[in-house]
């Protein structure tokens, strides 16, 4: 019970950064270049970065919690306004408080719809949502900025001097123990984004770097570990780990990787051991990114790499990826052949991941469902769970298949599971994922697999759309 809280948590305060990165790289991007100790100091182009700091970051996160929270635009709206009041009167980036304001301003106005959803007269029903919502998100906002902000603030800087504590002492690298096995419990976006993204932003203000954007977006570790089990690792999954290396270092989606752990959870030591040994090295070197790694690939690592840490975030990285290939060739030698198969795995990582969403697995598809595909499909969304990751890699897959068969005018793009487009035809995601995919979009056909990047799903959608008609139930 106490494991399902705290990942629903997780999933909360991730869910509300996520969708916002590409604003926390395009501000990274522009501090690297236009601060004054940047690549190309500009003093007019560089007063974008406060700011953007101080209030289009932190209003984005409001805005993405109340829509999460009050499942509306109009949620997403109070929320914004509640987050201004955070904001006003801070002296340093209130994300924190945004994560606060913003999930209360989405509560507060859908309980207000809630209990007055049956009582607005017919014809008032805009009068009653632009007033409501403009009362409620005013009242809050000053709720927000007499209560909420000072709280926010001195929580902020304990959390700050705790954090700093580890530091001073050195033993920053110990956050190990608790990111790398979280890591494979599928909290790692919650760990990244829900923790080290406003902190490393913070850090990043006032010393042009912060190390915390590297503690859990390091793609060492997991290239360590691939690379002992293309050497020593025994049928299916040595067979599978060069793909899933270019899956995972070069694309950042480490997920590839937490099935060849589970296989042998022994070897959770060896990714502590590595991950321990880059922070360290990070630590003693000053190394650091400007903004956070997104997703977490040697690509997205060095292009948020400032002048003059180039040497600490490689070595870094790549120590951290020595270290744990040693381990974990240690440990597979000593302890034999794998304890589960890599199929085995696979389904224990999607039961683990299933569990990290709240959801359960076996669900029945609807009878909805079970009808057939045809060529009359126009548009495909791949959804997972934050519409980033491995349904992105999903819909490149299926793009190429596509345009291999000679089939035009198929659109094919990706999406988080609870913000399926209404014009979407076909929904594939995982199968843990189905019911909400239903759910999200009952007049779409849903496609349920296993395997973003080899589903044997893919071939059917391809005979569809060429004219075959085949059923999408296939057990």
């Amino acid at each position: 019970m106490v494991k399902q809280h705290v990942q629903k948590f997780g999933r909360t305060l991730s869910a509300m950064v996520m969708p916002n990165i590409g604003a926390f790289i395009a501000w990274g991007l522009i501090t690297a270049f236009f601060i004054p100790a940047g690549w190309t100091p500009n003093e007019k182009l560089g007063a974008l970065v406060g700011p953007m700091l101080t209030y289009l970051l932190p209003l984005l996160i409001g805005f993405t919690g109340g829509h999460l929270i009050g499942r509306s635009h109009r949620g997403g709206v109070v929320g914004a306004i509640a987050t201004t009041g955070v904001i006003v009167g801070s002296d340093i980036p209130m994300f924190l408080g945004a994560m606060v304001a913003g999930p209360l301003g989405g509560y507060v106005i859908r309980k207000f719809d809630e209990i007055f959803e049956s009582k607005v007269p017919a014809g008032f029903e805009m009068l009653v949502n632009t007033f409501s919502a403009g009362i409620l998100g005013g009242l809050l906002a000053l709720l927000c900025n007499v209560v909420i902000g000072p709280v926010v603030q001195v929580c902020a800087g304990g959390l700050a001097a705790g954090v700093n504590w580890l530091v001073v002492h050195k033993l920053l690298p110990l956050t190990s123990i608790i990111v790398e096995p979280g890591k494979v419990l599928f909290l790692n976006n919650a760990i990244n984004h829900g923790v080290f993204t406003p902190l490393g932003t913070q850090q990043a203000t006032e010393a042009g770097r912060s190390i915390y954007f590297m503690i859990e977006s390091n793609p060492g570790p997991g290239l360590g570990l691939l690379l002992a089990y293309c050497l020593v690792g025994k049928g299916s999954a040595k067979s599978s780990a060069p793909g899933a290396i270019v899956i995972q270092f070069f694309g950042g989606i480490h997920e590839i990787y937490f099935p060849f752990v589970l296989m042998n959870p022994i070897l959770i030591l060896a990714m502590i051991g590595g991950g321990f040994s880059g922070v360290l090295t990070l630590t003693l070197l000053q190394g650091g990114l400007i903004a956070p790694a997104a997703p977490g690939s040697i690509f997205a690592e060095l292009m948020m790499t400032p002048k003059g840490s180039y040497m600490a975030n490689i070595l870094g990285i790549t120590i951290a990826a020595g270290v744990t290939f040693v381990l974990s060739m240690i440990l597979l030698k000593a302890f034999g052949k794998e304890d589960l198969s890599l199929e085995e795995a696979q389904a224990k990582t999607k039961a683990i991941k299933a569990e990290s969403k709240g959801e359960t697995t076996g669900a029945s598809p609807s009878a909805d469902a079970a009808r057939r595909l045809t060529a009359n499909i126009k548009k495909i969304v791949f959804a997972c769970d934050a519409g980033m990751g491995s349904s992105a890699m999903g819909a490149t897959k299926l793009k190429k298949m596509i345009k291999q068969a000679g089939v035009e005018g198929v659109d094919v793009a990706h999406s988080p599971v609870n913000a399926v487009p209404p014009d979407t035809d076909l929904i594939i995601c995982h199968n843990e994922l189905a019911e909400r995919a239903r759910g999200a979009n009952p007049g779409a056909a849903v496609v349920a697999i296993t395997d973003f990047l080899s589903a044997p799903e893919y071939d059917d959608v391809v005979k569809a759309l060429t004219g075959d008609t085949v059923d999408i139930l296939k057990k």
